[in-house]
């Protein structure tokens, strides 16, 4: 019955997971400049338009790399 167990905790963290998610996912439009960045790539010629928030993914990267580093730090 261990496999069981297992699985439950496993499901358990993966909904817990996917509720924090779902929280960050509308908080960020309310936070200001996020994606509006110095450094995020933003080109418009015509009716084309490019863009890649450059700085925006280096901000959140290392903020992700921290905040992982301490929870699962032994």
């Amino acid at each position: 019955m261990g496999g069981l167990t297992d699985f439950g905790k496993i499901l358990i963290l993966l909904g817990v997971l996917l509720v924090i998610f779902g929280l960050f996912l509308t908080i960020v439009p309310k936070i200001p400049y996020l994606g509006r960045l110095p450094g995020d790539i933003y080109i418009k010629k015509g009716n084309f338009t490019f863009y890649f928030p450059l700085a925006t993914c280096i901000l959140l990267s290392i903020l992700l790399t921290l905040i992982l580093n301490l929870i699962f730090r032994k």
